[in-house]
């Protein structure tokens, strides 16, 4: 049952991370900060499909 709540804790930390890097990219025009934003997006969407079905088994 633990698994959806690791994935919402990881969920949590690339947000926190993309946010960070998305204002680093459109305040400053930093470019390292884009693509981290980037990666951090790639990598929740990743874990989206992960929690969706670690929340439909759970929901069993």
């Amino acid at each position: 049952m633990a698994k959806s709540n690791d994935l919402y804790n990881s969920m949590s930390e690339l947000w926190e991370s993309f946010k960070e890097n998305h204002e680093k990219f459109t305040n400053s025009g930093n470019k390292a900060a884009g693509t981290r934003a980037r990666k951090s997006v790639g990598d929740l969407k990743k874990l989206v499909t992960d929690y969706r079905k670690a929340s439909v088994e759970e929901s069993k």
